[in-house]
Formats: C-alpha cells, sequence, structure tokens
C-alpha cells in the first residue's frame, strides 16, 4: 500500500484557504497514492473556537473529501471540528474512494489547552479494513496512551495525526518510535508546520516509521507531500518470526 503525508502550513480557522491548499497539494502528485494522509484540524489549525467554524457531517470539507476521493480513487483520512447532537467534537474522518466514511472521536482531549472544555470526547476505537490492510487511525494527546493504542486488535497501521508543538516535538519522535516497536505495525504520524494565531509553533517532523522502530521516511520540517509504500508479507513474517504480540497482557479500558 503506498501512503502519502502532507505535511503543511495551516491557515487559521480558514476552511477554504485549507481545502484550496490540500486539493492543489492532491491534483499536483506525480507518484500514485492508495491512502493519503492530513493533519489534524487540517481545515482550520487547532483552535478552541469551535462556535465560528464547526461544520456538520453533511457539510462544505466532508463533500470536499467525497468528492476529491472519488476523483482520484484514493482514500482520505485527517481531523476536521464536526457539531453534532449539540456537541463538538475533534472528529478524524476515514473517507474512502467509493465515498463511504467511517469516523474515529478524539478519545485524549488535550487538557493543557483545555481541549476538554470545550470538545467532548470520543469512546471508542476505528479499526479500519482497506485493501487487505487492517489500520487504526488516532489523533495528536492519543499518542502519549499507549494502552489505548495497544494492538489488542491485530492492525496493521497506526496512523497519528496532529498539531505538536515544537517545545516537546522530542517526545512526538520518541513516542512514534515506540509504538511501532510495542504494537509490531507500521506507524504514520503527520504533523503540521509553521506558527499558529497562538504563536505556537509546529516543526513537522512528519514521518514514517516501521515494525521494527526503524524510519521508511525520516523526520523532516520542510513543507510538502512524502510517501512511502508499505509490505505486507515483510509485516507478517517478521510477526510470525518474532512472535512479540502473543505474549502481550490482556488487559480491559474504562
Amino acid at each position: 500500500m503506498n501512503i502519502a503525508i502532507i505535511q503543511a502550513p495551516l491557515q487559521w480557522e480558514n476552511p477554504s484557504a485549507n481545502r484550496n491548499y490540500f486539493a492543489d497539494k492532491i491534483n499536483a502528485m506525480h507518484r500514485n497514492a492508495d491512502l493519503i494522509v492530513l493533519p489534524e484540524m487540517f481545515t482550520t489549525g487547532f483552535t478552541m473556537n469551535p462556535n465560528a467554524i464547526a461544520e456538520t457531517m453533511e457539510g462544505e470539507t466532508v463533500q470536499w473529501l467525497r468528492n476529491l476521493a472519488e476523483k482520484h480513487n484514493i482514500a482520505i483520512t485527517g481531523s476536521i471540528i464536526i457539531k453534532e447532537n449539540n456537541c463538538f467534537y475533534n472528529r478524524l474522518l476515514f473517507v474512502f474512494p467509493s465515498g463511504e466514511i467511517q469516523h474515529y472521536d478524539k478519545r485524549h482531549l488535550f487538557t493543557l489547552a483545555g481541549e476538554d472544555k470545550v470538545y467532548t470526547a470520543g469512546t471508542k476505537k476505528l479499526i479500519v479494513d482497506y485493501l487487505g490492510w487492517k489500520i487504526c487511525p488516532l489523533v495528536c494527546y492519543d499518542l502519549r496512551f499507549p494502552v489505548f493504542s495497544r494492538n489488542t486488535e491485530n492492525y496493521d497501521v497506526l496512523i497519528y495525526v496532529a498539531n505538536w508543538p515544537e517545545p516537546r516535538i522530542s517526545a512526538w519522535d520518541a513516542l512514534l518510535k515506540a509504538r511501532a516497536i510495542e504494537n509490531m505495525c507500521y506507524v504514520v504520524g503527520v504533523n503540521r508546520i509553521s506558527a499558529d494565531h497562538n504563536k505556537h509553533n509546529y516543526p513537522g517532523h512528519s514521518q514514517m516509521v516501521n515494525y521494527l522502530g526503524k524510519h521508511m521516511i525520516d523526520p523532516t520540517q520542510q513543507e510538502g507531500v512524502l510517501m512511502a509504500t508499505l509490505d505486507m508479507h515483510s509485516l507478517i513474517e517478521t510477526r510470525e518470526k518474532l512472535g512479540f504480540l502473543d505474549d502481550q497482557d490482556s488487559f480491559t479500558i474504562n
């Protein structure tokens, strides 16, 4: 499976400008991708002002994603702000080439920024079946909580979309590798770049790590589209040879 990740500066609370940016990047891609991964809150930046820019599941961005996925025969994932039943969600959307959508609401809300005061936390983990791959997509702060992301579903790919700031970027780098190693899976991490409206700087470091913790895409601060190819055969072969997942502890999450 070919995965493309787009490391981008985001325009603050400007969905139209951000949609145009990503459409231009996707339309200009010269290599075929099966899945494109966009950052967290890719239409707005990491805002605590959802009243002004929240959308619905019938809104413009959702339809835009459907149209783009169908046009290019690709899947696209990333998170946006959704209002539903009078609640706001930091919602990751996984859009299939057919236009079908599955979603995951961010479970671990970033209390340091007051995200838990504004948004409603999700409760359910999502496992997406796509092209014979099992994919677990999560959002930013989820990365710090390994119990929730533990590979009890035998997934193959773990995705984190983020707005992860520069002062803690060393934790981002370390934890992405840790999640890959402990879960014996590919890990894709997509972060934004540039400063936001609140003067928080984001250095990117989007990357892709294999099931042994080796970089397939090295962390970079450069804007652009990065791509790598995942190999199911080598993943299965390594898991069967090492058997680490067979020895993991059983647990329940409350």
